[in-house]
């Protein structure tokens, strides 16, 4: 018995010496591994696959939505100021592009939507930051800020008008107070999902104040605080295109919104619809072109997400 005992000892060690340097391999290989998963490994999908999962399936829909459109107006026959069909709509998006004033509408309120929500997120990010430091000062304003974010931001309109009188300030001071609750609440949450222990490591490797906030507390509260721009975005779009819809007049500029109002008030369904699609149309491109792949970059380098 002793000696098989030794003979087992023997031959095991003979099996770990037979490759010394096959630990450390097993090491390289498991956290080659390890950041592979980290990284959301695995073979890139071609252009076709691509295609096909992204591309493909909303065309298809967007087509389909056409044709029962034309479907629908085929059947009812309605008054075509009423519900005009897909080619009308496209006739009239065709002749606002020609006489410019589609562009230009168009132009109008990208800038203002776009430098509105810029403004926004200037604002709101370091007030959200601000926020999360004092716990009393949250307590104070925290529910107010709710109930901005609830509030209609169409409902300052009124009153932005007798503040500011019709000018691009009443639009601005709309956008703001639409986005601004929206990114602020959202880098809150972002911010109450941050484990406690990894503000305690920041504090000890003397992590404190702005830098904390800067270093640690911002880039851990970065998916609540990207949820929290995209329905800030979508907040400012909406409450841009309602007071261009309300303040008319005065040194505003013709925007989507006043394409919309011009469109009602001479009762014509195709300059509406066109209005429409052209306020859905860059919603779906903001979406696409860059929430989109921001929200993927950040579960990708989570290694949530493969490529």
């Amino acid at each position: 018995m002793p000696a098989d005992a030794s003979s087992v000892t023997r031959t095991r060690s003979d099996q770990a010496g037979q490759n010394p340097d096959q630990e450390p391999r097993d090491n390289a290989a498991a956290l080659a591994g390890l950041d592979a998963l980290q990284a959301g490994g695995g073979p890139r999908r071609s252009r076709g696959e691509i295609f096909r999962t992204r591309v493909a399936p909303p065309l298809i829909a967007l087509l389909a939505a056409v044709m029962v459109w034309q479907l629908v107006v085929a059947l009812v026959d309605p008054r075509p100021d009423i519900m005009p069909g897909p080619l009308t709509v496209g006739r009239q998006v065709w002749a606002s592009v020609l006489d410019g004033s589609l562009p230009g509408a168009l132009a109008t309120s990208l800038w203002r939507g776009v430098s509105g929500f810029l403004i926004a997120v200037l604002v709101a990010t370091p007030l959200a930051l601000l926020i999360a430091q004092w716990a009393g000062l949250r307590s104070a304003i925290g529910p107010l800020i709710t109930g901005l974010q609830v509030l209609p931001s169409v409902a300052w309109v009124p009153a932005a008008i007798v503040w500011f009188g019709l000018s691009d300030a009443t639009v601005y001071f709309v956008v703001l107070m639409g986005a601004i609750p929206s990114i602020v609440n959202g880098m809150l949450s972002g911010i109450d999902q941050i484990p406690p222990q990894l503000l305690k490591a920041g504090r000890v490797l003397g992590a404190e104040g702005w830098k904390l906030a800067a270093k640690v507390v911002l880039p851990a509260a970065m998916p609540g605080y990207v949820a929290g721009l995209k329905q800030g975005w979508a907040f400012s779009w909406r409450s841009l295109m309602g007071a261009e819809l309300i303040a008319i007049g005065g040194s505003i500029g013709f925007g989507l919104g006043s394409l919309l109002a011009q469109g009602r008030t001479v009762s014509d369904m195709a300059i509406v619809l066109t209005a429409v699609l052209s306020i859905l149309l860059v919603g779906i491109v903001v979406e696409l072109l860059f929430f989109n792949p921001l929200e993927k970059r950040l579960l990708r380098g989570r290694g949530l997400l493969a490529r």
